[in-house]
């Protein structure tokens, strides 16, 4: 490996109380991949720099491609993405105390075989393209490990629901947008925003804050930066990405500060980005950000609506619930209804009283179990594909509880869950009271993984709500009290496109129900009706 040291021109060496400029400032460098057939590199493009100097506090790196690096040791990668063998200006800068400083500056000369054409095109338009956060799509912002497990490269831990960030402490969020232009051969960015950015926590105090949450902080996004291309080498696999990074000069990142400016693509078209990028100060995470040419500000269709009422259970006749329209699910089901769920659902739990339907929990021992509850369902009675449905409902209270007002697709049998779809049109924790969520189900999301949107209902379990989803070919909508607080963008390629049944019930304990209190006695969720409108 070709190794080069040169002796910078300096100033004199100055000391003045405690400020000391940096003296016999040097640099070296190794092109990576040089031998007797590549003396300019293996094609990498990458160059390896040293910088030292006596009294040097920090150092920086400026290249002639217009991009910097702060390299605190003064050992620093390069990777120069130029086709062809190409000669570049690199000077080092050395910093000592009070400010003083000291450079220095070489010629390196590399080879770069690295070139994506297409992914230019599609990020400028081959002029000017502007970018906003995909924020109808789920998971438009995400994280997870980043390792080599098969969960290693995907958003395992967290994934934004659609428009998750539209208010509150992220107001700032959706208003981004991300100008890449294409000048000549170098690509240029600029990030405009209202004034703030939406920082991550463990970043705060860039932004001149000590809250412990994300939140949006004044920060000065202007200037131009410079975006080159190169090689990804990271923990995806071959086939799960692209094989490009971008490298923002100037510390530019892409809309959510989370401490880097390299982003590797996943992949890009002329309309959708999808980026990860490896947080700065913590290598274990990853985040995931997904992007569109579409701006989520601009006016859009409202969301579509059901008014023609075509079935409904009011429950204003006495004793046990309608058998032309609910049967049950009875007995313990196949490892506790799939869910370890800890009670036996009777038919005698149910009762209509009132004006309202009552399904009771208790805590009896029956069929093997400590717990009793119910189960109703209008399968083989009543199913239907798209339209509004309405609940109104008081719910349980008590630690393990665990009510749901859901739906199951009708050919279940043949085409078993997760494939056949689920629609949970609201589920509530006891043991996270007041917390409800709307939640669906299908392939690649299910179990634990469920596509969720959550809301806090004050007095859940002491007033009467009405539970809501509006769903259509192309939306599903969640609502308690007609405030929207989840969405779901369906297509042909989802389950959500067939004959669905209503189930209402309650459970205790189970994966999602948790601890159940052991003092628990018994508790009931009261429905005062049910609607279908299409």
């Amino acid at each position: 490996m070709l190794l080069i040291l040169v002796s910078s021109c300096q100033e004199d060496d100055k000391t003045f109380g405690g400020l000391v400029t940096p003296t016999n400032l040097d640099i070296s460098y190794t092109i990576v991949g040089v031998d007797a057939e590549h003396p300019d590199g293996d094609g990498s493009g990458k160059v390896i720099l040293k910088a030292t100097a006596d009294n040097a506090t920090s150092y920086k790196f400026f290249f002639s491609d217009e991009t910097e690096a702060n390299a605190p040791s003064g050992e620093y990668t390069k990777q120069f993405t130029k086709n062809g063998i190409n000669t570049y200006t690199v000077t080092a800068v050395a910093y000592g105390t009070g400010g003083n400083s000291t450079t220095a500056s070489i010629e390196v000369t590399v080879f770069s075989d690295f070139s994506d054409p297409e992914a230019v095109q599609f990020l400028t338009g081959g002029s000017t393209k502007t970018w906003y956060w995909a924020a109808a799509k789920q998971g438009h912002l995400g994280v997870g490990p980043n390792d080599a497990s098969d969960n290693g490269y995907v958003p395992q831990y967290y994934a934004a629901a659609p428009f998750e960030k539209s208010s509150g402490a992220a107001s700032c969020f959706y208003k981004e947008k991300l100008v890449f232009t294409l000048d000549g051969e170098a690509i240029r960015y600029k990030l405009d925003t209202d004034g703030s950015v939406f920082f991550n926590a463990s970043f705060n105090s860039v932004g001149g804050s000590t809250a412990p949450d994300d939140q949006c902080l004044p920060y000065d996004t202007s200037g131009i930066k410079t975006v080159t291309l190169g090689p990804s080498g990271s923990v995806v696999p071959a086939d799960k990405k692209r094989g490009t990074e971008m490298n923002f000069s100037d510390g530019g990142f892409m809309g959510y500060y989370i401490g880097t400016s390299t982003y590797e693509i996943l992949k890009i078209t002329d309309t959708e980005m999808q980026v990860r990028a490896v947080m700065g100060g913590n290598p274990a995470l990853a985040w995931y950000h997904i992007f569109t040419t579409t701006d989520p500000n601009a006016s859009a269709p409202s969301d579509p609506d059901f008014t023609n009422l075509v079935w409904s259970d009011d429950f204003n006749v006495n004793g046990a619930p309608d058998a032309s329209k609910w049967t049950y699910d009875l007995g313990i089901g196949d490892n506790g209804w799939g869910n370890n769920e800890q009670q036996y659902y009777r038919a005698e739990n149910a009762v209509v009283e009132g004006g309202s339907l009552k399904i009771t929990a208790k805590a009896e021992t029956f069929g093997g179990k400590e717990y009793t509850s119910a189960r109703l369902k209008t399968e083989g009675l009543y199913d239907f594909k798209y339209g509004k449905v309405e609940i109104r409902a008081k719910l349980p209270t008590g630690s393990g509880t665990w009510p749901a007002l859901w739906m199951l697709g009708a050919n279940y049998s043949t085409n078993p869950w997760p494939a056949c779809g689920e629609i949970d049109i609201m589920e509530h924790i006891g043991n996270n009271q007041d917390h409800v969520m709307g939640t669906l189900h299908l392939p690649g999301n299910f179990g634990g993984n469920g596509i969720s949107g959550s809301t806090t209902v004050e007095g859940a379990s002491e007033d009467f709500h009405v539970y809501s989803v509006i769903w259509s070919d192309t939306k599903i909508n969640f609502y308690v009290d007609g405030t929207k607080f989840h969405t779901f963008d369906n297509t042909a390629s989802t389950p959500f496109n067939a004959n669905f049944f209503l189930i209402l019930n309650v459970a205790m304990g189970g994966n999602l129900g948790g601890t159940i209190a052991p003092g628990f006695v018994s508790s009931t969720m009261e429905v005062d009706y049910v609607k279908v409108y299409q």
